[in-house]
C-alpha cells in the first residue's frame, strides 16, 4: 500500500486525469459520464475508486492522476468515514491544488447539520475546496461536471498563467471562527 503521488509521472499532452473517490458508488458513474460528454477540448480520463490505498497491480500503467475528488453523501456517516480514512494513502503534494470534495445532499433535512460542519472543518484545515453538487437532478450533475472541470484543467496544468496552488488559495473551504458553526445551512 504505496502513497499516491501527484508527480510521479509525466502529464499526458492536452489530456487531464482525474480520480473520482467514492464509497457508496451512487453519484460517481453519472458524474464521470457526464464530465467526458461535458469537455470536448481536452482529453478527459476518469477513473473510479471506491477508496483509497489503489491497487498495486496496474500501477506502472496508471496515468499520473492530476485530481483526486472525494465525494461524499452527507445522508451517510460511512461515506464520510471513507473519505477521511483514504486521505491517507495521498502524498502531501496532491494537498497543494490537486485535491476537491465534493459533497451531496446538503440540503437534505434529515442530515444532521454537525454533518457538514465536519466536512467543512476536514476541507479547511486541508485547503482544499469544498463543492456542494444535486445528484437527483441531470442539472445538478451537469454543474458539478462543469465545476470539477475547471478545476480539474487548472490542475492539470492545461490553463495558462494559473496553477492548481493558486487555485486552491482563491477556492479553499474555510470555517470562521467567530460566527456559529449551527448557522450554515
Amino acid at each position: 500500500m504505496s502513497l499516491l503521488k501527484p508527480f510521479s509521472k509525466l502529464p499526458g499532452l492536452n489530456t487531464a486525469n482525474i480520480l473520482l473517490v467514492e464509497n457508496e458508488e451512487q453519484f460517481q458513474q453519472k458524474l464521470a459520464d457526464t464530465v467526458v460528454l461535458q469537455e470536448k477540448t481536452v482529453n478527459v480520463n476518469v477513473r473510479l475508486a471506491r477508496s483509497l490505498p489503489l491497487p498495486m497491480e496496474n500501477e506502472e500503467s496508471r496515468p499520473r492522476i492530476d485530481l483526486v475528488v472525494f465525494i461524499i453523501h452527507l445522508t451517510s456517516e460511512l461515506s464520510f468515514q471513507s473519505a477521511e480514512t483514504s486521505l491517507k494513502y495521498l502524498d502531501p503534494g496532491y494537498f497543494q491544488g490537486k485535491v476537491c470534495f465534493l459533497v451531496t445532499s446538503a440540503r437534505n433535512v434529515s442530515v444532521p447539520p454537525e454533518r457538514l460542519v465536519s466536512v467543512r472543518t476536514l476541507a479547511a484545515s486541508l485547503h482544499c475546496p469544498l463543492l456542494c453538487a444535486e445528484d437527483q437532478t441531470t442539472e445538478g450533475v451537469t454543474t458539478a461536471a462543469c465545476r470539477l472541470l475547471a478545476i480539474l484543467k487548472v490542475a492539470a496544468g492545461l490553463v495558462p498563467m494559473a496553477t492548481g496552488l493558486y487555485l486552491s488559495t482563491l477556492t479553499r473551504c474555510t470555517v470562521p471562527s467567530d460566527i456559529d458553526q449551527q448557522n450554515f445551512e
